[in-house]
């Protein structure tokens, strides 16, 4: 700690904790048969998020908060709802998921190997998988 940390906020503190979470759009169909591929090599999560929905928003923010994760280990999709429901009723038909919101997807070799929804959303649910 240098003497000009004296006069750091707990605001300035927090934002130097935050680590950024290499999140990917989700906003295109096509990109479904992308996220495949990619998932024969490492894993892919999908959150899948309503802008509109309170509990939405804060498992979204416990996530941010606790994910560790890096963009080499697992490659993390966010698809907003709101925007881009079609692609979640695709995402609920290719993969046999029934739709949630928020809900979490993990696909590893083309296939869903796991998922959360709401309140049961947590980071660390994610790292048994890589």
């Amino acid at each position: 700690m240098g003497f000009l940390d004296i006069f750091k906020t707990p605001r300035d503190i927090a934002k130097e904790e935050i680590v950024e979470v290499p999140w990917h759009v989700l906003g295109k169909m096509d990109q479904l048969d992308e996220i495949v591929e990619e998932s024969k090599t490492k894993p892919i999560a999908i959150f899948k998020h309503s802008t509109r929905c309170g509990i939405s928003r804060g498992v979204l923010k416990l996530l941010e908060k606790n994910y560790n994760l890096t963009d080499e280990q697992l490659k993390l999709y966010y698809l907003d709802l709101i925007q881009n429901r079609d692609i979640s009723n695709e995402i609920a038909s290719r993969f046999k998921v029934n739709h949630e919101s928020p809900q979490m997807i993990v696909i590893k070799n083309g296939a869903v190997v796991h998922h959360d929804s709401h309140h049961s959303i947590e980071a660390s649910h994610l790292e048994k998988f890589i």
